[in-house]
């Protein structure tokens, strides 16, 4: 995939071999066409990863209770059919953007454009879990889940 991304945008996406994730959202976040193309390469890799990921750990004696995967923009992917339950984790806008730049994240905003907005996403999902608080919390709430996939 490294390759398929230097050969789109340049050797400055993966300096060293490395790739640069503050320079390919540069280049996605910039152009509409051009995030499209990235979203191309990446959302079938993912699915694939993810499925045979699950079918592992089906073969396992015993299979766990529960598998969790962490997909960004899975409602905008559509890829929340692939499973049993989805989780909404939701957080003030502010909180969000903090957390986001303090994560070295670039093109916040035109992220946030990408994605649904908070109340959409949560009236989509099985659950929905808010973090605004600690990360002890949001353990919390998710122990909480969990307890209820469990039955």
């Amino acid at each position: 995939m490294r390759d398929a991304v230097v050969a789109r945008w340049g050797p400055e996406v993966a300096p060293h071999g490395v790739v640069d994730r503050a320079a390919i959202a540069r280049h996605a976040f910039a152009d509409r066409d051009e995030r499209a193309w990235l979203e191309g390469l990446l959302w079938p890799r993912v699915g694939a990863r993810v499925a045979a990921w699950r079918e592992e750990l089906e073969r396992r004696d015993p299979p766990p209770v529960a598998a969790i995967v962490e997909t960004p923009l899975l409602f905008e992917a559509g890829m929340e059919s692939s499973y049993d339950a989805t989780i909404a984790v939701v957080a003030d806008e502010g909180v969000r953007a903090e957390r986001a730049a303090a994560r070295g994240h670039e093109a916040v905003d035109e992220r946030a454009a990408r994605q649904l907005t908070q109340e959409e996403k949560a009236a989509r999902a099985t659950f929905v879990v808010r973090n605004d608080g600690s990360p002890e919390d949001l353990q919390s709430a998710l122990a909480v889940i969990l307890q209820q996939l469990r039955r």
